[in-house]
């Protein structure tokens, strides 16, 4: 469904440059330059994102759990203006899901073809430790969920 609609965006601008991101580029968008496990800082708060917030980031507080998705920009954006790259739905991104490579690369692309794609930010469903800007799922493409959803990129 998320390629359907890209499809459909690209065809309504009569162009080619919409489309999921990248693993990669997913989280470098969602660290914005931290290196910290979430955009926040070592933890995260209920206040800061969607998640459930009975199950923390370890020497962290608990939190609310909402069992639902919100508004999007219900919290503060990240220092880059994304809002939500952590919780409220995991978002697909185009690399199919496999193995990191074990030499160091820049910039890197998942596999040319799979099962499975890769999914990132965790959900409102998720714990604390699935919605870290490192942490990876996947998910076959026909799945649907209201736990599940995408963002677009843009090429220029």
């Amino acid at each position: 469904d998320a390629q359907k609609f890209i499809s459909k965006l690209n065809q309504i601008e009569g162009t080619n440059k919409y489309r999921l991101p990248t693993e990669a580029e997913w989280e470098y968008a969602c660290r914005a330059k931290t290196e910290t496990p979430f955009s926040t800082g070592d933890c995260i708060s209920t206040d800061q994102a969607n998640y459930n917030g009975n199950y923390p980031g370890e020497n962290c507080p608990e939190g609310q759990y909402r069992w639902k998705t919100v508004k999007v920009g219900s919290f503060q954006a990240n220092a880059w203006g994304l809002y939500d790259m952590h919780g409220n739905v995991t978002e697909w991104c185009q690399d199919w899901y496999g193995d990191y490579p074990s030499n160091s690369v820049v910039d890197p692309q998942g596999p040319y073809e799979g099962l499975k794609h890769v999914e990132r930010g965790g959900s409102w469903a998720s714990a604390a430790w699935y919605v870290r800007s490192r942490a990876r799922s996947w998910g076959y493409p026909e799945i649907h969920g209201n736990n599940l959803g995408f963002r677009v990129a843009r090429d220029f």
